[in-house]
């Protein structure tokens, strides 16, 4: 629905339900007014999401897709996120162990963690690591790449993890899904 309309649509329902308070009950009036906030909501969101550049890639990482996407997307949960090369394997489970290569990085830019960087791939439970990983996880395939942006609530939230992540701080992550068990 264009903004135009949506105006016009929740000024008429709410001018109608001003002049004849006797026609609109006041659970009616509430659900009008939730569905104005919900449509308000849909229109604000729906706007298209801004194209970003990949990120660069560490030593060692593996190509991206040629049609990988530039936008990322979001869950329910507040995750972004954009698979930049599609695995031929499953897709993990919260249950499953993985395998994987990682390159972690703050909004600034500064890289907190790079299994990469250490030459050794690394392997753990999805179950037992940040929400954002966990979730993030399951969105790709094996042998696929994935980029993560996680926000501080599925990431460390207001405590951080001193001194390399700082309190509310948004991660950013490059991931290569290499096993799943």
């Amino acid at each position: 629905m264009g903004s135009g309309k949506f105006f016009l649509y929740t000024s008429g329902a709410i001018y109608l339900a001003e002049q004849h308070p006797m026609r609109f009950s006041p659970i009616l009036s509430n659900s009008l007014l939730i569905l104005t906030l919900f449509l308000l909501e849909t229109a604000v969101h729906a706007a298209p999401a801004a194209e970003v550049p990949h990120p660069s890639l560490p030593a060692g990482a593996g190509k991206v897709d040629a049609d990988a996407p530039k936008t990322f997307v979001a869950t329910a949960s507040g995750l972004q996120y954009r698979v930049l090369r599609k695995g031929a394997g499953a897709n993990p489970k919260a249950s499953n162990t993985v395998k994987v290569n990682y390159h972690g990085w703050l909004d600034e830019g500064k890289v907190f963690d790079s299994s990469y960087s250490r030459g050794e791939a690394i392997e753990f439970p999805l179950s037992g690591v940040i929400p954002g990983w966990t979730e993030g996880m399951q969105l790709v395939g094996k042998g696929g790449m994935i980029e993560l942006l996680i926000p501080s609530n599925l990431g460390y939230g207001q405590r951080g993890s001193p001194p390399v992540i700082p309190p509310n701080a948004t991660l950013h992550f490059l991931v290569e899904l290499l096993e799943v068990r």
